[in-house]
């Protein structure tokens, strides 16, 4: 914990359109623009992993490559646009985890906090001794214990209904993909801070990052659903990507503590050991790790934030398909070669093609 105690300490104050060229920041209109060969990026191996979404993934719905802080390729398919605001599924859960490491680091909670400690009234009457041992850790890392998940949509008190749930393994050793999980995240900043998670990050994420009106569902009891039910536009997850490859930092200000970023996007649980899928990688603080050592938050459906450090780069994807691990394999087999250490000669050719491609998305459907 001594690592963790000290996240508190280092928070601070807290349609298609390509390469305008405008350098504009958060609370102005958009992110910067570029020419992909500007920031090392080849147009011509961009305009092939969009021929290939396009053609592989059903349905493709938007795509935004930020490369050096840079947007350098964009497209949406018709109906979906750039001012649309798109549903996240699980991608939603990476935002809840958020407002926990800054709730951390107000010193609001310790994610060795038991989970039993925050709501004594709502415990069964005899509570095991795994359910009193699960900590918020448990619930961050998908270790919670549960061999299923609760089924909470047609309960009214869905925190009840979760610490009634049988909990047959021992908190932090048993990884059970749960988004009631995530729920409980949220669930436990609304109860030590007194507002919903969205209003929590309002003044310490939205608002600094200049994405406006986010929706958040909530359940019957008027709290934010955490592990699903937040909707962004594709350059507002685009934000967020970004946030989390500069470790935290947003124009000059820490509004993620460098330390809580490390320890959401490292391995801190298995899940699997095949080495040719994406969900084998390991798993952070509600962030996946992949392969290739990059990291994402995803989402039912084909909902993506993958960052990838080690190209400075941040790749979103939304769509509808039923193949999420065939949609990655687009973005490994064609962006991966994409990156140049250098910025590359203009190609004025593939440049023109590739933005005349991406503006037809818009008249495909």
């Amino acid at each position: 914990m001594g690592d963790l105690r000290s996240v508190a300490g280092k928070l601070l104050s807290c349609g298609l359109c390509l390469w305008s060229g405008l350098v504009v920041w958060a609370g102005d209109v958009s992110l910067p623009r570029s020419s992909p060969e500007s920031q090392g990026v080849s147009s011509r191996m961009v305009l092939e992993f969009v021929q290939a979404a396009d053609r592989q993934v059903h349905s493709m719905h938007s795509f935004m490559l930020v490369r050096n802080g840079h947007v350098v390729a964009e497209a949406w398919w018709a109906p979906e646009s750039a001012d649309k605001p798109h549903v996240l599924w699980s991608l939603s859960k990476s935002f809840t985890a958020t407002a926990v490491g800054l709730a951390v680091a107000e010193g609001k909670l310790s994610i060795d906090d038991r989970v039993s400690s925050f709501f004594p009234d709502s415990l069964p009457p005899e509570p095991s001794k795994n359910l009193q041992e699960m900590r918020v850790r448990d619930l961050l890392t998908m270790t919670a214990g549960h061999q299923d998940e609760p089924a909470l949509g047609r309960e009214t008190d869905w925190i009840r209904a979760f610490l009634a749930h049988p909990v047959p393994h021992k908190p932090g050793t048993h990884f059970r993909y749960n988004t009631p999980a995530t729920f409980m995240q949220s669930a436990i900043v609304q109860k030590v801070t007194g507002q919903s998670v969205v209003q929590y990050l309002q003044p310490r994420l939205f608002g600094p990052l200049g994405i406006e009106a986010p929706r958040w569902d909530t359940n019957p009891q008027g709290i934010s659903l955490g592990g699903y039910g937040l909707y962004l536009k594709t350059e507002d997850v685009a934000r967020f990507g970004l946030l989390y490859l500069q470790r935290g930092q947003w124009n000059g200000q820490q509004l993620i503590p460098e330390d809580w970023v490390r320890l959401a996007t490292s391995r801190q649980t298995s899940n699997g050991s095949r080495p040719d899928s994406d969900w084998d990688q390991g798993y952070g603080f509600q962030f996946w790790r992949c392969r290739h050592n990059a990291y994402r938050g995803d989402g039912k459906d084909g909902q993506f934030c993958v960052v990838l450090p080690e190209h400075n780069a941040v790749v979103i994807l939304t769509a509808n398909t039923g193949d999420m691990q065939g949609q990655l394999n687009v973005v490994w087999e064609h962006l991966l070669p994409a990156f140049h250490d250098q910025p590359l000669a203009l190609d004025a050719q593939n440049e023109g093609k590739l933005r005349e491609f991406c503006g037809s998305l818009q008249a495909k459907r």
